[in-house]
Parts: C-alpha cells; structure tokens; sequence
C-alpha cells in the first residue's frame, strides 16, 4: 500500500472515477456517501479489481456533526493522509431571484462548509508530516457565472476563495493545494437532459487530470485544472 487517500461523495460520478483511479494505483482510498448499499458495492469492486483496500463510512457531509463524525473516521485509520480529495458536492440548478428557500444553505453546507470542516480536522497531521495534497473539487461555474447558476454558482465561487486562501497558508509546509474546476461531466447531475453523451466529458478524464497533477514532482504544484467539453460550455 502506497499511502491513505480521503475522497468524499466517492460512489457516484467524478468521485467514483477518483476512488478508482487512486486505487488502480495502489492507494488505500477512505469515503464516504449516503447510501450504504453504494458503498458496500463500491468496497466489494475495488478490492475484487486491484490490490487495494477501501475504507467507508456512511455520512452526510452537509450535517456538521456527520463531517465531524468521518473526520474522526479518517484519524482512527491513519494519522497520514497523502491526498485528501473535497469531492462531495450538490447542484440544484436555479435563479437567485426564484429558486427555492434553502438552497442556498443546503449547497452552502454540502458544498463549501464540508470541505472546510473537514480540511481543518485533517491538515494538522500534514503540516506534522510536512507533505501531503488537498484538492478542491470545484467547477466552471466558480470562475463563470451564468443565469441558472443560483446558489450553486455561488458556493463554488466561495469554494475558489477557500481554495486560494489554503494554497497561501499552506505553501511553505510541504502541502499543495490544487483547485479542480470542471465544466458539463456526464453524472447524475445532468440526468434528464436531453443531450447526447459525447456533449459530456467523462468523469474518467476529470480523474485522470487529478492523478497527473499528483504526480508532479515536489518542487512544482499544479495551482488550477479547468476542463470544459471540447464543444465548449453546456
């Protein structure tokens, strides 16, 4: 085993693609999702395929107590995460101006709050051991706004700041900080659309750009990845 690599929101769409791509390269991958059955599912194919090990925990990351709850998971395995992968999100597409009360806290929450949470808890071990990756699964609406974006578009331009505040914190103590901003990906949050599936990246390239940014060498951090379809924005 190669190291510990935490990604959350890890049974469906990109995340399910990092599980495996960290995996396939020998990693121990910890996640973590809502639905239990996922993860049994996810547990059974990843240890059937490669020579890794997968540790879940059942939990909803836009409760405060439930990302305080994983945290203390990820500690009770390993006090040395290589990669740490802020991967769960939500989108619920809608106009400030009309979309549904709540929205805003729920993505404000799932989105942002999770991965701040959860950070905090796990970086002092890193700053101990003087290495480690924390990446922000962020997206093209953090750096475009549009007018259905909403409340989504807003937490993921939150999510760019927190970002880029790590990146400075963080710099000159061994840990890269990398900020990961997809456009349309072929998951279940484009389920309905009436598009067809080459309009969509796949979540499989998302994965594969993350694992070449890990790659780099320790003297080089890649800042930003900004994917988009090669037709352009949906």
């Amino acid at each position: 085993m190669k190291g510990f690599v935490v990604i959350t929101g890890g049974t469906k769409g990109i995340g399910k693609a990092l599980v495996h791509r960290f995996a396939k390269a020998g990693y121990a991958v910890i996640t973590c999702a809502r639905n239990e059955k996922d993860l049994i599912n996810l547990k059974a194919t990843i240890e059937d395929n490669y020579k890794s090990e997968m540790y879940f925990k059942v939990a909803d990351l836009s409760l405060k107590s439930e990302v305080q709850s994983f945290s203390e998971y990820v500690s009770e395995l390993t006090d040395n995460v290589t990669v740490l992968i802020n991967n769960t999100g939500v989108f619920i597409p809608g106009s400030i101006t009309d979309e549904e009360e709540g929205n805003l806290e729920l993505m404000m929450n799932t989105n942002l709050f999770s991965a701040y949470y959860l950070t905090r808890s796990l970086i002092p071990n890193m700053i101990k051991n003087k290495k480690g990756h924390i990446f922000s699964m962020s997206s093209i609406a953090g750096i475009t706004a549009y007018a259905s974006g909403g409340s989504y578009s807003i937490t993921k331009y939150a999510m760019q700041g927190f970002t880029k505040c790590l990146r400075e914190e963080l710099k000159d103590k061994g840990i890269k900080v990398t900020a990961v901003l997809p456009g349309a990906t072929l998951t279940a949050s484009w389920e309905g659309v009436d598009l067809p599936e080459e309009r969509f990246m796949k979540s499989e390239d998302v994965a594969e750009a993350v694992w070449s940014a890990f790659q780099m060498s320790d003297r080089t951090v890649v800042e930003e990845i900004v994917l988009r379809p090669q037709l352009g924005d949906i």
